[in-house]
């Protein structure tokens, strides 16, 4: 049973014309008006936020800070690493990693 209340305040937003085509197209096939639909469906959605990845991302940038005055003293001829590159190859695939888990994240239903 739809409840009775009336609808006194406006929502404006802006879709181009084929996001507006979609969800005009998903609301007729839902049998429903599209704010129906659109409060139906944001209703039902849950925006899943990443943990915050703040203290990972300060370590990390720590981590590329020390890598890049090690890379520094290599390059100066003071001392000798026998591998910063697959360490430096390391940290990239970190950021990496944390950026597809926060993206993956973000939404879902």
């Amino acid at each position: 049973m739809k409840e009775n209340r009336k609808r006194s305040e406006t929502l404006t937003i802006r879709l181009t014309r084929s996001e507006k085509a979609r969800l005009i197209s998903k609301a007729k096939r839902a049998k429903m008006s599209v704010t129906d639909y659109l409060v139906a469906v944001s209703e039902r959605t849950e925006i899943h936020l990443p943990p915050d990845t703040v203290p990972i991302v300060t370590e990390l940038k720590r981590i590329g800070n020390n890598l890049n005055q090690i890379a520094a003293k290599v390059n100066s001829g003071v001392t000798y690493v026998g591998n910063l590159a697959e360490v430096i190859e390391n940290q990239n695939r970190a950021y990496s990693l944390l950026y597809e888990f926060t993206e993956r994240c973000r939404w879902r239903q």
